[in-house]
C-alpha cells in the first residue's frame, strides 16, 4: 500500500477561515475564483510537511493558523517505523500530522500525537510528498538544487561512492583544522616547552625528596640554637638529678625531693590503703624523673655547635625553598609538578610528530577524495545524459517538441561537501537556440513544463507517494495545457497528485475535482470546499473557459474536454 494524504483540515490560514479537503488516491485538482484561497491549500500542505512558517499568512483576527492532515500509511512500512522511533503512533494505518503557526510567528508541530521539532516533519516528508509552490520554480534555478536533482535521479549508483566521499571530506576538514591549530600555536608550544624543560632541569639538579623541606627546617633550627639547647638540657638535668660535682649538701634536686616524699609515706603506708596508693605513684614519679634526667644528659652530650653543617643545611634549605616558591607549596608538590610537566612536555614534543602524521593523512585524503570525486563525476555525467534525454522526451509530450534539456557537469573550484562537480540544467527552446541556463533560456510557461517533466522523470526513477503542484501550468494554454493535464494524469497512475490550477484543460483530466468557494464576506468556510459531481465539473469547467457557468458554448466545450480526458485515461 502506497502512503497518501486522505484528509486535510485548515483553519485561520489566509482567506480560509475553516476548510476540509477530502482527497482521492489519484489525480485531484483544486480550482476556484481568483482570491478564493486555492494557493492556501498548497501553503497548508507545505506547512504540514515542514515548510517555512510565515506569520503574515495567519488570517487577520485569528490567533493562529492550524493545519491537520490524516495520512494513510502501511503499519509495517518505513514511515510507520520512523514515527514509532520518534515516539508517535500510527493507529489502524492512519497517521495524524498537525502544525500551528501563531500570529507572533511561533510554530509547533505534532506527529502521531507527539510534539516534535518542525524539522522532523521535513524529515518524514522526504518519504511521503513533494510540494511545488509557485516559488519552487525559482528554487530549481539554484545550482545546489540542480545538483541535488541530478543526484536523486542517479539513484543507488551514486549512494555508496557519495557516502564514501562525504566521509573522506569530513575527515579531511577535521585534519585541516587540527593542522591549522597545531601550526598556528607552534610558537606558543615552543615557549611552553622551554619553560617546562627549564623547570624539569632545575628540579632534577636539586633532586628534592618528599618531606625534605620540613626536615631541613628542623635541623637548621637545632644547629642555629645548639648552645641554648645544650644549656637548657644541662640545667634541666641538674634540676632533676643534681650536680654530682657539688659535694654533700642538702639535696635540692627533684629526684632527692621525690625520694624524701616517698620515704615519708612508705613508713606509714600499711595504716591506710589510700596513702599506700600515693606512695606507689611517688615511686613511679621517681623512676620517670630519673629516666628523663638520664635522657637530658645524653641529649646535652649530643648537641654540638657545627657552623659548617649549619651553612650546608641553610644552603640546601634555600635551594628547596626556591623550588617550592616556583612549583608547589612543599617538596611533594614540586615533585608532582615535575611529573605533570614531563607528561605535558612529551605531548608537546609529540606535536611535531603529530604534524607530520596529519600532513601525511591529509595528502592521502586528498588523493582519496580526488579518486572518489572522479567516480562521482563519471556517474553524474552518465546520469546527466539519461536525465537530459528523459526530460527532453517528456517536453516533447508537453507541446515542446523542439526543446532539448541538457545537464552540464563541470568541475568547480576545489572540493565541496558533495564532490567537485557543478551541475547546471540548460534548455535549448528550439534547434537554432544555444543551450542556456534555465533562468535565461526558459519563459515562465516553459519553466513550468520543465518542472513537470522533471517530476515525471523522477516519478519513474524514484517515486514519491504524493505530488503537490501549485499552478504548474502558469503561463501555459491551448494544446500545451492539454498535454500537461495528460501528463499529470499519467503521473497519478503511480502516485497521488494534487494540483491547484486555473486551466480547464488540466482540470478535465482529474479523478477528483475540488472547488474553493468564498462566502459573501470573502472568507472560506468549512462548506466552501466542495467535491464536484460530473454535472458540477461541467459547470466549473464552463466557468473556467467562458467565465459563465451557464454558457452553452462553454458547457459544450467543457463536456468535450471531459470526454477527451476520460478516453485518454482509459487508454493503457
Amino acid at each position: 500500500m502506497r502512503p497518501r494524504v486522505e484528509e486535510v483540515r485548515i483553519q485561520g490560514l489566509g482567506v480560509i477561515d475553516e476548510a476540509v479537503l477530502e482527497l482521492s488516491p489519484g489525480f485531484t485538482v483544486v480550482t476556484g475564483e481568483t482570491g478564493a484561497g486555492k494557493t492556501m491549500v498548497v501553503t497548508g500542505l507545505g506547512l504540514l510537511f515542514g515548510g517555512r512558517a510565515d506569520p503574515a499568512r495567519v488570517r487577520p483576527g485569528a490567533d493562529r493558523a492550524t493545519v491537520e492532515g490524516t495520512l494513510i500509511v502501511a503499519t509495517d512500512g518505513k514511515v510507520a517505523q520512523q514515527v514509532h522511533d520518534l515516539g508517535g503512533e500510527v493507529e489502524d494505518g492512519e497517521l495524524i500530522i498537525s502544525r500551528t503557526v501563531s500570529a507572533e510567528g511561533r510554530s509547533r508541530a505534532w506527529l502521531g500525537g507527539r510534539t516534535v521539532p518542525v524539522g522532523t516533519l521535513t524529515y518524514i516528508a522526504d518519504d511521503l510528498v513533494t510540494v511545488h509552490g509557485q516559488m519552487d520554480q525559482q528554487r530549481l534555478l539554484q545550482p545546489g538544487r540542480q545538483r541535488a536533482a541530478l543526484d536523486r535521479y542517479a539513484g543507488d549508483d551514486l549512494v555508496k561512492p557519495l557516502r564514501a566521499y562525504e566521509q573522506a571530506y569530513r575527515r579531511h576538514r577535521q585534519v585541516v583544522e587540527e593542522l591549522r591549530e597545531l601550526t598556528n600555536r607552534a610558537r606558543e608550544r615552543a615557549q611552553e616547552a622551554d619553560v617546562l624543560r627549564f623547570g624539569l632541569d632545575e628540579i632534577e639538579k636539586a633532586d628534592p625528596k618528599v618531606g625534605e623541606d620540613a626536615e631541613l627546617r628542623e635541623e637548621a633550627d637545632r644547629l642555629a640554637h645548639a648552645d641554648a639547647l645544650r644549656t637548657a638540657a644541662t640545667t634541666a638535668h641538674s634540676a632533676l638529678l643534681g650536680d654530682p660535682m657539688a659535694g654533700p649538701q642538702i639535696a635540692q634536686d627533684a629526684v632527692s625531693l621525690v625520694g624524701q616524699a616517698r620515704a615519708a609515706v612508705e613508713a606509714v603506708r600499711s595504716f591506710d590503703p589510700e596513702l599506700a596508693g600515693l606512695a606507689d605513684r611517688l615511686a613511679e614519679a621517681g623512676y620517670l624523673i630519673s629516666d628523663v634526667a638520664t635522657e637530658l644528659a645524653a641529649y646535652a652530650e649530643s648537641v654540638e655547635a657545627d657552623p659548617v653543617r649549619l651553612a650546608a643545611v641553610q644552603e640546601r634549605r634555600s635551594l628547596v625553598t626556591g623550588l617550592t616558591r616556583k612549583y608547589g607549596e612543599d617538596a611533594a608538590a614540586v615533585l608532582d609538578w615535575a611529573q605533570n610537566a614531563a607528561t605535558r612536555l612529551g605531548q608537546l614534543d609529540g606535536d611535531d610528530g603529530r604534524i607530520e602524521e596529519l600532513t601525511r593523512e591529509q595528502d592521502e585524503l586528498v588523493a582519496r577524495m580526488e579518486e572518489l570525486a572522479a567516480d562521482l563525476t563519471a556517474i553524474r555525467e552518465a546520469a546527466a545524459e539519461r536525465f537530459g534525454a528523459a526530460v527532453t522526451a517528456e517536453l516533447a509530450a508537453l507541446a515542446m517538441p523542439h526543446a532539448r534539456v541538457s545537464v552540464a557537469v563541470t568541475r568547480g573550484d576545489g572540493f565541496g561537501p558533495h564532490g567537485v562537480d557543478e551541475v547546471e540544467l540548460r534548455l535549448a527552446a528550439h534547434p537554432a537556440a544555444p543551450p542556456l541556463p534555465l533562468g535565461k533560456g526558459a519563459s515562465g510557461g516553459e519553466l513550468s513544463r520543465v518542472m513537470l517533466a522533471i517530476e515525471v522523470v523522477f516519478a519513474g526513477a524514484d517515486p514519491v507517494p504524493t505530488f503537490v503542484f501549485d499552478e504548474v501550468d502558469a503561463g501555459v494554454g491551448g494544446k500545451a495545457a492539454v498535454e500537461i493535464g495528460r501528463r499529470l494524469a499519467r503521473l497519478a497512475r503511480n502516485a497521488q497528485v494534487i494540483v491547484v490550477t486555473h486551466l480547464p484543460q488540466v482540470a478535465a483530466f482529474a479523478d477528483q475535482h475540488l472547488v474553493v468557494e468564498k462566502a459573501s464576506d470573502g472568507s472560506v468556510v468549512r462548506s466552501g470546499v466542495v467535491a464536484l459531481t460530473q454535472e458540477g465539473r461541467a459547470r466549473e469547467l464552463s466557468r473556467m473557459l467562458a467565465g459563465l457557468e451557464d454558457s452553452e458554448l462553454g458547457r459544450a466545450h467543457a463536456e468535450e474536454l471531459l470526454s477527451i480526458a476520460l478516453a485518454d485515461k482509459n487508454t493503457p
